[in-house]
């Protein structure tokens, strides 16, 4: 099982200097990836329609492509990670090359409408649109010339250069509705549960998930899984515990988030996933 941290994205601020010192100190402890949350856009939570997530535009994100680029420069090793975001294309090929391929590319179709509204793009048919952006993101990672036209896309002989390390980046999926479980399954090389916790209900999700890779021809054991534990208000046997439920479960990867935990200092962070990765030792 590998082990990672979240990032804490809301509390950070914009200091480069304490990202530096977050990330270096996270790397040495042994920390096999780093994971970053990220919404394009925040919104007045009262406003018509209201939201129901957990971000407003009060909440700091840093756009994870440009955050990748600064840490590229600040490590050596960590495996960089989105957990999740809307699509891009060509940020995503320029990390992996200048990290020598330390990039993971969680992605989902969102729950706030509001993004969507403002990239003019229709809220209630993303599900689709994502299928055929991931064959055109492969293809333009893979293939120095790509032509590929749709009513959605429309390449005539063209391509990205330089091209990623890894051709193709690897592509893992957040959400546990049915028809996100099934896409995972065809198209996607794991599965991210965010911080649902290790119990009946994601044994069932995960079995589900199980069962549409088998009808793809795919071998369950080959799909990665990859939750995030949330530390708050938890204990360190806790902390043990769903480690040990989730390894049971069949996770490969395994992160810390100590977002929300209360802690008001970059060295309070640090100090957290020290201790959590005794927890793991």
């Amino acid at each position: 099982m590998q082990h990672g941290v979240v990032f804490h994205q809301t509390e950070f601020g914009n200091d480069p200097q304490a990202i530096k010192d977050y990330a270096q100190p996270a790397e040495g402890l042994g920390y096999d990836y780093l994971l970053v949350y990220d919404h394009v856009l925040g919104a007045h939570p009262a406003r018509e329609l209201h939201l129901t997530g957990p971000y407003t535009y009060e909440h700091l994100f840093h756009e994870p492509m440009v955050l990748f680029g600064f840490l590229v420069a600040v490590t050596t090793r960590m495996e960089l990670v989105t957990g999740i975001i809307i699509l891009p294309q060509r940020q995503i090929a320029e990390v992996d090359a200048l990290s020598g391929g330390r990039l993971r590319l969680g992605i989902g179709i969102g729950w706030n409408y509001v993004e969507y509204d403002a990239l003019g793009e229709d809220f209630h048919t993303r599900g689709r649109r994502v299928e055929e952006q991931i064959e055109v993101l492969r293809k333009l990672w893979t293939q120095p010339l790509v032509t590929h036209k749709t009513a959605q896309h429309e390449i005539d002989n063209a391509g990205i250069n330089p091209l990623p390390t890894q051709r193709p980046i690897p592509i893992w999926f957040g959400g546990a509705a049915e028809p996100v479980l099934k896409r995972a399954a065809r198209l996607g090389d794991g599965w991210m549960p965010a911080g649902r916790r290790p119990d009946d209900r994601v044994k069932v999700y995960i079995e589900q998930l199980h069962g549409y890779l088998e009808e793809a021809g795919r071998d369950p054991n080959s799909f990665g899984i990859d939750p995030w534990i949330s530390i708050q208000g938890l204990d360190k046997d806790e902390w043990r515990r769903r480690v040990e439920a989730w390894r049971a479960l069949g996770a490969s990867h395994v992160a810390v988030d100590t977002m929300r935990a209360g802690f008001t200092s970059p060295k309070a962070h640090i100090d957290a996933i020290r201790a959590f990765r005794e927890v793991l030792s």
